[in-house]
């Protein structure tokens, strides 16, 4: 089961905008994305859901969560797809170009982690007792 780490209303709560229609889709992508790309990599315990199970890793990760959708919706592309295939783009007087040779989107904006990504999870409140950013180890 995939665990979603905010919900709509920590959405708005945490950006002070009403959220987009898709906020649940958003929320779901997001949680996924930093699952994969962060969490993964870090140490904390949860609970029997998978959850942070401390209050206060619970909150920084839903900030974190929030903080990405925020930025898909800042930079206008949460998927990556807006970087995918396209030669040169002009916009009035101003003209883009890259590599048309692009078939994935790793490198677009709506695929990379967000900046306030990593303030919500390097608060002074995570101490290494309850949560430590970029742990990997083995038994």
């Amino acid at each position: 089961m995939a665990r979603i780490y905010a919900t709509s209303s920590q959405y708005q709560e945490y950006t002070g905008q009403t959220p987009p229609t898709d906020i649940d889709v958003r929320l779901r992508r997001a949680s996924a994305f930093l699952e994969a790309e962060v969490l993964r990599l870090c140490r904390y315990d949860v609970d029997d859901d998978g959850m942070p199970a401390n209050a206060l890793v619970l909150a920084a990760v839903a900030d974190a969560t929030c903080a990405q959708v925020e930025w898909g919706v800042d930079v206008g592309d949460v998927t990556g797809a807006a970087a995918v295939g396209w030669g040169t783009v002009t916009i009035g007087s101003a003209t883009l170009s890259r590599s048309v040779t692009a078939t994935t989107g790793d490198d677009a904006p709506g695929r990379q982690i967000a900046p306030a990504v990593w303030d919500a999870l390097r608060s002074p409140d995570l101490t290494p007792d309850v949560f430590y950013l970029g742990a990997v180890g083995s038994c």
